[in-house]
């Protein structure tokens, strides 16, 4: 059987009287596409900073391999295998390619302060941007400054930042927004890739993607789970396709 790599339990974030998340009980198994749907306002990007640390919870426990993650900072969370991407492109746009995939790297290392270190260890970090830029389909571009690439290549640059953390556990927030048919096809096509080495997280408002690589999905309505099954489940839901979509709606 397989077991769960990231599991939540009765996870909840009050903003004052407002509930964004409420009581969410999640599970995420090693190797699978995992999807989050809901309306905007259901909860879904704030359950996946309660995940990355980036906001505290107000009750409940988020574990990843049997480490608690609660409380954490991102910064921790991220050192323990924990890859996150956001809404917004986070990158920096004066540097090129390599050097946005050379700072992640780095950060791998024990210390970030060692300015007299090994040459091996720049070796390491070397050969760990490099491939993270082939892994997101940039090695070419490596040399490009950030700014001058198209939008879809920019969302492949936080990608392929957020590989050379060395992540196990990958969580994407909308990465296909703003995005044209081409560029989400492209992204789709490099989802499938992730998926064969990596867990994945996904946020994303796009059905059709959604459906072309998610193993799993989760859809949340008022920061509450509603129903969690296969895409073959969710689409003969009748209170998914009641709450979600409303009665004329339809995957």
């Amino acid at each position: 059987m397989v077991e769960a790599i990231l599991k939540t339990e009765k996870l909840t974030k009050r903003f004052g009287g407002l509930v964004a998340v409420d009581n969410v009980d999640l599970e995420l198994f090693k190797g699978e596409v995992h999807a989050i749907l809901g309306p905007n306002g259901a909860g879904k990007s704030t359950l996946v900073n309660l995940l990355s640390g980036d906001l505290p919870s107000t009750e409940g426990s988020v574990v990843f391999e049997d480490q608690e993650l609660t409380g954490l900072p991102p910064y921790v969370i991220s050192h323990y295998g924990v890859g996150r991407s956001f809404q917004k492109t986070n990158i920096f746009p004066k540097l090129t390619c390599f050097e946005n995939v050379w700072l992640a790297a780095q950060s791998r290392q024990k210390t970030s302060m060692r300015f007299f270190r090994p040459a091996r260890s720049m070796k390491a970090v070397e050969s760990l941007t490099l491939s993270s830029l082939e892994r997101c389909g940039l090695l070419h571009q490596k040399d490009s400054a950030a700014s001058s690439m198209s939008y879809g290549e920019q969302r492949q640059l936080e990608i392929g930042m957020m590989l050379a953390t060395q992540p196990r556990l990958l969580l994407m927030d909308e990465p296909m927004a703003g995005m044209g048919k081409e560029e989400s096809e492209m992204l789709v096509s490099l989802i499938k890739d992730l998926a064969k080495e990596y867990t994945l997280l996904l946020i994303e408002h796009d059905m059709d993607a959604v459906f072309a690589v998610a193993d799993r999905l989760t859809v949340m309505v008022n920061g509450r789970v509603l129903e969690t099954g296969t895409p073959d489940q969710i689409r003969s839901s009748q209170q998914v396709q009641e709450a979600y979509l409303g009665n004329e709606g339809g995957f």
